[in-house]
């Protein structure tokens, strides 16, 4: 038996979209699909699957990532 399902329609920037697609094409998702996962993930966790803040976290550097690869798993 199929699972119900609903229409659900949004409106995003045309330009956002093109790039989101190219980049989900390259996953093998179409964004009905991603967005899709991400309710699923919604569901799962009972909250957003990524965070959402004024606050963001520095991003690493290269010599920062690899220091953090080689402490956590080892040299490579």
């Amino acid at each position: 038996m199929a699972a119900s399902t609903t229409l659900f329609r949004a409106r995003v920037p045309k330009a956002r979209l093109a790039r989101a697609e190219k980049i989900l094409s390259r996953l093998g998702l179409k964004p009905g699909e991603a967005f899709n996962l991400m309710l699923a993930q919604v569901e799962l966790r009972q909250d957003l699957p990524f965070a959402i803040t004024t606050h963001p976290q520095r991003v690493l550097t290269s010599e920062e990532q690899a220091t953090v690869w080689k402490d956590s798993l080892g040299a490579y």
